[in-house]
């Protein structure tokens, strides 16, 4: 089975070669890759001691760093690596202010270009964050004496591990896993299942996360003014689907101010056909305040969208209604902000039990989820109760952090 993986790996590697000629994003992360050990060569002594995060992408990424930020107070003489797999992840990371010494591509699982990679430093701690398993890669790990750990694990019915040409990957599994950190109970009974005995459930460290919003300073420039006296709706991460919300609403409700961040800036474009009056926030501060009173603010900018929330009424969170996969909903939910979304979200369990905590709700149909919209916007006591709700259901989720390093520490 370890040469039809190998096998696989290199019809990966060649696969991404190609699509990258035609898909900006492929390209990205097969020329990052390139990069990758360059970056730690030029960081780390073979000596470093290096604590060290695998995250797919930004989620990820964030549903994490509690985790990281914690271990980095325990040892702050360790270094600390952060790698991922997906471009989107590692060019809003390397945009932020963070506690990595390096950032970089995970290397492509071919076992000689791991090897090489993780011989550069002394690797005490590996931690990758819900899935994302390399054979290779963990099974060097292992092989350095590395402490091997995933964070907020997340196992459902559909994974391959849970078909006949999936058990071999469960074996190394169960060898090179120290622990696993489950989200929930039904993916720690999945594991179970499989003979992942190493496993507790210690909850989903993105409530954390989320609960650190709330103390940092969320002030935007701007927003207060461009809202005013009205409601605002927020549509955080937005496809196609929710700007059809937000025309909806618009046309049905003249008093009340949309902020639109779309999840592509390659989206501006369409949000301005669709709202030709709208302010674009680049532009906002050389507008007349004559001009805050548009109803639709276009953000044209990243890293905002987490602080937005805070200014919202409602929010109304993109990836739902398509395979493309809910985006972050727990950002609106701190805030004690409702939100709704589309319906697709397999492997967003968070989901389900925020709509059973009535602080958020789903739809099929954009027009359904617009109609509703309105009718919280319009019944004070509908709305809410349901900011309540939402921000009950984050302030009684298990300090998952705490947990998981007393694990860790032990």
């Amino acid at each position: 089975m370890s040469f039809l993986y190998s096998l696989f790996i290199s019809l990966l590697i060649f696969g991404m070669k190609v699509f990258a000629l035609f898909n900006d994003k492929t390209k990205k992360g097969v020329e990052g890759r390139k990069q990758s050990l360059s970056k730690v060569k030029a960081a780390f002594l073979p000596s470093d001691k290096v604590i060290w995060m695998h995250a797919a992408s930004l989620g990820e990424y964030e549903q994490g760093l509690p985790v990281l930020e914690k271990l980095k107070e325990k040892f702050p003489g360790h270094k600390i690596l952060v790698t991922f797999f997906s471009p989107s992840g590692y060019e809003n990371v390397m945009k932020k202010k963070h506690i990595a010494d390096v950032i970089c591509y995970l290397p492509f699982d071919k076992k000689s270009t791991v090897k090489e990679f993780i011989s550069q430093f002394d690797i005490e701690l590996f931690f990758t964050v819900k899935y994302d398993y390399w054979y290779h890669l963990l099974a060097e790990l292992k092989n350095k004496g590395a402490k091997i750990y995933v964070i907020s694990a997340l196992f459902y019915e559909r994974q391959a591990f849970f078909t006949s040409y999936g058990k071999w990957f469960v074996k190394q599994l169960r060898k090179n896993v120290d622990w696993f950190f489950h989200q929930t109970e039904f993916s720690f009974a999945l594991a179970k299942s499989i003979g992942l005995n190493n496993s507790s459930v210690t909850g989903d460290t993105r409530f954390d996360r989320v609960k650190q919003l709330r103390e940092r300073n969320n002030h935007v420039d701007f927003i207060s003014e461009f809202i005013g006296d009205h409601k605002a709706v927020v549509f955080g991460s937005s496809w196609q689907a929710e700007e059809k919300i937000a025309v909806t609403i618009s046309r049905m409700s003249a008093g009340l101010k949309l902020i639109m961040a779309p999840h592509d800036l390659k989206r501006v474009a369409n949000l301005k056909h669709s709202f030709p009056d709208a302010l674009l926030y680049s532009e906002i501060k050389n507008v007349q305040p004559s001009s805050l009173n548009s109803q639709v603010l276009i953000i044209d900018s990243i890293g905002l969208l987490s602080k937005l929330y805070s200014y919202a009424d409602l929010a109304v969170v993109g990836g739902g209604f398509h395979d493309a996969g809910l985006h972050n909903i727990l950002e609106v939910a701190t805030f004690g902000i409702p939100v709704i979304f589309g319906n697709h979200y397999r492997k967003n369990p968070e989901a389900d039990d925020l709509i059973a905590a009535d602080g958020g709700k789903s739809f099929t149909e954009e027009y359904a989820a617009a109609d509703f919209v309105l009718f919280l916007l319009n019944n004070e006591e509908e709305l809410k109760e349901m900011s309540g709700n939402a921000r009950r259901f984050v302030d009684e989720k298990p300090d998952a952090t705490r947990l998981i390093l007393q694990k860790i520490l032990s």
